[in-house]
């Protein structure tokens, strides 16, 4: 089976907002009510009629609408076909996997890592379960626990760049800059645009953002400098900056950089850099009271 990537990055779009907003917002959608919206709506009308019979259709069929389902963003739906391709004589690990990514997405994660636990007590070598399973203590801040799952991952399947991206990531927001540089090393080896690559469906989870992004993308500059990857390194140094990372003190503390401060075109993105950040201090920052001068009668 093809193992694909989701990547975790932002909460699931909200509903457009009114053009007059209520002082008093609205109480939270319910999931049926939510689920009606996505129904009156035009994508639905061009897949519900496509949709197989759930009492007559094959396994195979009913998890493909699944997967269209989730693709297309109606992830209650999803849910329902998974569900039912399960009850057709569907693999069951493999199903409990796609819905346990899907809660992921739903942001149940309570949900989705009882589905995880039980793939891996069900096949304890299952590496893509142990790998989600990873995902999901890494969202629930968990980084010591789901370092210890990603490395199971890592030891069934050692060719995969989604476990080891997912375990760099668990080491960066650990503080460990330095396994985590070595875990991203390995996983663009074997995919040089793990860290770039969007979802295409599929049951296994990808973490690829941090609450530091700033911080990781000066990781990945530091990771490229060491390799003499000078362009790349020089793309990475670009985003950290432009997310406000102070990119010169950084590159004055490390000693992989130190050859490269004078390269023009550093020096240009520096002093680019120290205008940027001294115009965000100045819009920030109050201006000194100004004595309001005497009254002349």
């Amino acid at each position: 089976m093809r193992l694909r990537a989701l990547f975790l990055l932002l909460p699931l779009a909200t509903l457009p907002l009114t053009a007059q907003q209520s002082p008093h917002p609205a109480a939270p959608l319910t999931s049926s009510e939510e689920r009606a919206l996505l129904h009156a709506g035009a994508d639905w009308l061009l897949v519900a009629p496509h949709l197989p019979d759930p009492a007559t259709a094959t396994a195979e069929r009913l998890e493909m609408a699944g997967d269209v389902l989730r693709a297309r963003r109606f992830p209650e739906d999803a849910l329902d076909y998974y569900g039912y391709a399960m009850a057709r004589g569907g693999d069951v690990s493999n199903l409990l996997k796609k819905m346990g990514v899907v809660r992921l997405e739903l942001q149940q994660n309570a949900l989705a890592r009882a589905m995880f636990l039980r793939c891996v007590r069900a096949r304890k070598k299952d590496d893509a379960a142990w790998n989600d399973l990873g995902v999901t203590d890494y969202v629930m801040g968990e980084y010591a626990t789901a370092i210890g799952e990603y490395k199971r991952a890592v030891r069934l399947n050692q060719q995969s760049a989604v476990f080891h991206a997912n375990l760099g990531m668990a080491y960066f927001s650990s503080k460990n800059a330095a396994k985590a540089r070595e875990q991203f090393a390995i996983a663009m080896r074997l995919d040089p645009r793990i860290m770039e690559s969007r979802d295409q469906g599929g049951s296994t989870a990808h973490v690829v953002t941090a609450t530091d992004y700033a911080g990781l993308c000066f990781e990945m500059a530091k990771l490229f400098a060491g390799e003499q990857k000078p362009v790349t390194m020089k793309l990475w140094l670009t985003k950290a900056s432009e997310r406000g990372f102070d990119v010169r003190a950084g590159m004055k503390d490390s000693a992989v950089f130190k050859p490269w401060l004078k390269d023009p075109e550093i020096q240009m993105m520096l002093q680019n850099s120290a205008r940027m950040r001294k115009g965000t201090v100045a819009m920030v920052t109050p201006l000194p009271d100004t004595p309001m001068p005497n009254k002349v009668n």
